[in-house]
């Protein structure tokens, strides 16, 4: 790959995702994007970056960027965050929102979903009075085949064997051809739409907790920036962010406070 391909691709992927792809990184770009080329019907790696600059393949442009988006997660990564989620943040939403008994959640990057389904189990495993509530819950992705996952909700036996509880397995899933499936009680719950965090997202409303973990790691300081700062805006003075644990707001934004009660990176609107 020569370095004007390398540093083209850098910057597209910059401008349609917020992706910073840093030096180094060829080895990578060829491995995701020759097999995406071929799928294409292109012959190979640089007639996908010549197809690129052109411009002339909307699809193309969206598929790049699905492809080169990192999406690891599964259920209940990461024990502490949950834990506190069980222990504090929830029930301090619950004694603020007595009155309306209404709370909103956002999921900003599902991924493939265990994040925001591993929530709802929390949720209704800890907080059964909030079966008498009206909890509206959002996940959004920028990829459309990640969406499609969400939507399905089956997951091989090594994703559900990867943090999920045996009792929760039995409760939540049943078994399908090809592993195992999300029930409708608990799938139904969540809206699903596509969104790129570089894009306006006021229009979802306001939301009481936003979950943004593992994502804004890969952005630019610039990106992260108009990101939380715009998060700021949809979050209701008493929420709570949570970021990943490797990602800090310290010389990003003065838009969020660290909740010093957790160990987890946790925000609340300053």
């Amino acid at each position: 790959m020569n370095s004007q391909d390398y540093d083209f691709l850098s910057q597209f992927l910059m401008d349609s995702s917020g992706l910073a792809l840093g030096s180094g990184k060829e080895y990578l770009l060829e491995a995701r994007l020759t097999p995406l080329a071929q799928s294409f019907g292109l012959s190979d790696f640089e007639e996908l970056v010549a197809e690129l600059r052109a411009g002339r393949d909307v699809r193309l442009s969206s598929a790049v960027t699905e492809t080169m988006t990192t999406n690891e997660t599964s259920f209940f990564r990461d024990k502490t965050p949950f834990e506190e989620i069980k222990t504090q943040l929830v029930p301090s939403l619950l004694r603020a929102r007595s009155d309306t008994k209404t709370i909103r959640i956002w999921c900003a990057a599902a991924s493939t979903g265990q994040e925001l389904y591993s929530l709802l189990m929390l949720l209704d495993d800890s907080f059964p009075e909030l079966m008498n509530w009206k909890v509206e819950v959002v996940g959004t992705d920028i990829a459309q085949t990640m969406l499609d996952r969400c939507n399905e909700a089956v997951y091989s036996q090594f994703e559900v064997q990867r943090g999920l509880p045996m009792p929760m397995l039995v409760k939540y899933f049943e078994q399908v051809t090809d592993g195992w499936r999300v029930k409708d009680s608990l799938r139904n719950r969540i809206q699903w739409k596509q969104l790129n965090l570089l894009d306006e997202f006021g229009h979802l409303g306001t939301f009481d907790f936003i979950l943004c973990r593992n994502v804004l790691i890969y952005f630019e300081v610039q990106h992260k920036r108009d990101v939380l700062d715009r998060m700021s805006q949809i979050l209701r003075p008493d929420g709570y962010l949570l970021l990943g644990a490797a990602e800090s707001i310290v010389g990003v934004t003065d838009e969020f406070s660290r909740f010093r009660d957790c160990r987890s990176a946790v925000y609340t609107p300053r």
